[in-house]
């Protein structure tokens, strides 16, 4: 099997190498940042928006769950893309795929920006606004196992945890970028102007975004790994099968268990905490996209503290102290919601979202990547990634908006979120040195 390694062709100088990385660091984060920033984007809308402009007919509780529930079918369809780019990643090339998909995705947001009313075309237009979800959401499937190959497959070999964590900091950027546009047009327009035009500028400005990260992805060199896979002829002719051979599926499975904490955290923190704060807590719609906001930065910032413990203590361990952390602070994070304080509303949401977040998030690049030999690695990324994005991440918000209404309180729900943290640690605790490729 093939596993990372250098380049096969003449020795680069340091002045080469270093202006290569410099281009990989650029267009892995660039690119992840405008993407993530496409997708999220839908999900501050669907907590504030959609729910009145495209479900209007319905009660407060039940557009909301519309509306997340289209939020959700991005991350169903999102397997279909990861199979679909994953295949062409491993066939033809990380570059061309990521170009692609950034294309595909900015294209749908942009679109979403001039999507007509519930109030203009009646029902086409909740139609329309899930094609183009769906659209973002096949998009986004070959998205983040390419970004974090362009990173993890270009860097020196002592610096691969760092150089994971790049492409978890687009995201963090992405989804701060996100809200605090939002938090910015609230401010600028009032009530009536925001939710007749305002709100499509932040989709519109995608445009511009996508514009930037394509011109750099374009200029990003093919990976050491893939070009080594071509040199050897190591292909594989059906990826998809080979993830779940025997042998590889073991890691694909421990993979797709493991990362179930980390995705009902970071759409409890990052979507269903704007909605439970402004809905169940009655704060204001600007301060609490600023605190997020807030937390998302102080992520991005401690995500490469996160890579380089990994570099130091590997990423097995680190993602398994992070995602434990996340468990013990389940309760106690809602605890300080339950003051109808914004003020510990926020220090909840920097500790449980900035802090503890990034340390297990900085380690899920590198962890996963390591689960696959190279010529199979961009699907089997794919796999673990995006189909535990339906049942990790999709269907967060509406779990958790249901229990709270059964239970008429938060303390179900955080049941359920410290469920997902003893999953993900029980099965990343199982993965074995031997399985590891990196």
């Amino acid at each position: 099997m093939t596993t990372l390694s250098q380049p096969s062709s003449a020795p680069e100088s340091d002045l080469d190498r270093r202006r290569r990385l410099r281009t990989v660091v650029a267009a892995s984060l660039l690119g992840t940042t405008v993407e993530w920033y496409d997708f999220f984007l839908y999900a501050t809308a669907a907590s504030l928006v959609f729910n009145q402009l495209f479900f209007p007919d319905q009660s407060s509780f039940v557009g909301t769950m519309l509306a997340f529930a289209t939020f959700a079918v991005g991350f169903v369809v999102r397997p279909i893309g990861g199979v679909v780019f994953g295949h062409i990643g491993d066939r033809i090339g990380r570059k061309k795929t990521l170009a692609l998909t950034m294309f595909i995705m900015g294209v749908a947001t942009a679109l979403m920006g001039v999507l007509p009313t519930h109030a203009q075309v009646g029902v086409v237009a909740p139609i329309l606004l899930l094609l183009l979800r769906i659209l973002q959401g096949f998009a986004l499937g070959g998205e983040w196992a390419g970004a974090v190959l362009l990173a993890v497959e270009h860097s020196p070999e002592k610096k691969r945890g760092l150089f994971g964590s790049i492409p978890q900091v687009g995201l963090a950027l992405g989804l701060a970028l996100g809200t605090a546009v939002f938090a910015a047009l609230q401010v600028v327009f009032d009530e009536q102007q925001f939710l007749s035009y305002g709100w499509r500028i932040a989709f519109l400005l995608s445009l511009v975004l996508v514009a930037v990260g394509f011109v750099v992805r374009l200029k990003v060199d093919e990976t050491p790994a893939f070009r080594e896979v071509q040199e050897l002829a190591k292909k594989s002719s059906a990826p998809l099968v080979d993830v779940f051979r025997p042998g590889v599926r073991r890691s694909t499975v421990l993979g797709l268990l493991s990362r179930w904490g980390e995705g009902a955290a970071f759409n409890t923190w990052g979507v269903f905490a704007i909605t439970y704060a402004t809905k169940d807590l009655d704060f204001e719609k600007v301060p609490v996209l600023l605190v997020v906001t807030l937390a998302a930065l102080v992520m991005a910032v401690l995500l490469p503290v996160s890579g380089t413990l990994v570099d130091r203590f590997g990423a097995k361990q680190v993602y398994t102290v992070g995602i434990a952390a996340y468990g013990i602070a389940v309760f106690p994070t809602f605890a300080l919601f339950g003051t109808n304080n914004l003020f510990w509303f926020a220090v909840a949401m920097i500790l449980v979202f900035g802090v503890v977040h990034a340390l297990f998030y900085g380690a899920q690049g590198t962890l996963y990547a390591s689960l696959y030999p190279a010529e199979i690695r961009y699907t089997g990324l794919s796999v673990v990634y995006q189909f535990s994005g339906i049942y990790a991440s999709g269907i967060t918000p509406m779990i958790l908006t249901a229990l709270i209404a059964v239970a008429g309180g938060p303390w179900l729900a955080c049941g359920y979120l410290v469920l997902t943290a003893v999953i993900s640690v029980v099965a990343t605790t199982m993965m074995r040195k031997e399985d590891l490729h990196l």
